[in-house]
């Protein structure tokens, strides 16, 4: 049975969660079918309004950029070839589309719910995961880039969406407090020398710096408060999954109580000024010694997945290669950046 469905998020669905099949997208309500890509619920004076998106590998037309997306409309079957290919032009008026714009010109944001097939830079590896909620900042008719098989051009109905501030991606209470802690601090004193604030856990200190370290990566309290309050789906699975092994040396660091200790690493860090999104191809397991390696540049990573050491590492054998296991892809985009920043600052 299908949970309830309304607008904004679902309640007990937390941003950062998967889910096996587009079936249990449904039902646990996110969306309101179990094929299309643009769900809408119907609001109290009768008007359908859309409140979700997938993304799946869709029109070639789509973009994703994580904090922006740029997204098709939806057509009908009979305007669609048997590989999804577009025969004719969308309209404003198909029901699908006619919903999402309505969202767009009051305002309602839309769940965003990201498929295995969609931009390898951000998506799951082989499920969907609820990525939050985005408010639409623009429609209008565009010019598909692939013509209808007889050569003619196809307009498409196309909406720009952008990511709402990490405030509005909270849906925990005790996570709200701790933001509005933050915040507060923010408010009434500058900067200082970092001290966890309760319920931190020495996971959460890749987050923290001292005075002096302002380019160490990453250093934003915006990436704090990030960091804090989503001790992220997403890092706990890729923990799981490596069973607490570290990536970069093999080491399993295991506590008196026999449960392994690791740390969620952001290849490219959260926040201002590196903007990473916090996604299964942006991260990796690793002990806390090869997570502060990383950090500070001192190990980089090839495309081809080599180590490279740049640093003195005495007394610390690395594998020669990152260790990725079947489920998890490291995308080299993100690789990539990290090599050049600390390739940048020498």
């Amino acid at each position: 049975m299908s949970a309830k469905r309304g607008i904004g998020h679902v309640e007990g669905v937390l941003v950062g969660m998967t889910f096996p099949r587009r079936l249990d997208v449904l039902q646990a309500g996110l969306h309101r079918t179990n094929q299309r890509g643009i769900s809408w619920c119907q609001q109290e004076d009768g008007t359908k309004v859309g409140d979700a998106i997938v993304l799946h590998g869709g029109y070639e037309d789509d973009e994703d950029h994580w904090d922006w997306i740029r997204y098709t409309g939806a057509s009908p079957n009979k305007d669609k070839d048997s590989s999804k290919r577009l025969l004719r032009s969308q309209s404003w008026s198909y029901e699908d589309n006619a919903a999402l714009r309505l969202s767009y010109e009051r305002g309602i944001s839309v769940r965003v719910i990201r498929g295995y097939e969609g931009d390898p830079r951000y998506s799951p590896t082989d499920c969907y995961r609820y990525d939050g909620l985005y408010r639409i900042t623009e429609v209008r008719t565009a010019r598909s880039r692939r013509p209808a098989p007889d050569g003619s051009p196809i307009d498409i109905c196309q909406f720009d969406l952008r990511r709402l501030p990490e405030r509005d991606q909270v849906q925990d209470a005790a996570q709200q407090r701790l933001l509005d802690a933050w915040e507060e601090l923010d408010r009434s004193e500058p900067p200082q020398s970092a001290v966890m604030p309760d319920g931190a856990t020495p996971s959460d200190a890749e987050t923290f710096c001292e005075p002096g370290d302002e380019e160490r990566f990453p250093t934003s309290r915006e990436e704090r408060v990030r960091r804090l309050i989503r001790d992220t789906a997403v890092a706990r699975r890729i923990k799981q999954l490596y069973e607490g092994q570290c990536q970069l040396c093999g080491l399993r660091l295991v506590g008196p109580d026999g449960k392994p200790y690791c740390e969620g690493a952001h290849i490219r860090p959260l926040g201002r000024p590196h903007h990473g999104p916090d996604v299964e191809p942006n991260l990796l397991c690793l002990c806390p010694n090869c997570h502060v390696r990383l950090d500070l540049g001192a190990v980089l990573i090839d495309d081809d997945q080599s180590v490279i050491v740049r640093a003195d590492l005495s007394g610390a054998q690395l594998l020669p290669r990152l260790m990725v296991k079947d489920g998890h892809r490291v995308h080299p985009e993100y690789l990539r950046y990290h090599r050049t920043y600390w390739t940048r600052q020498g």
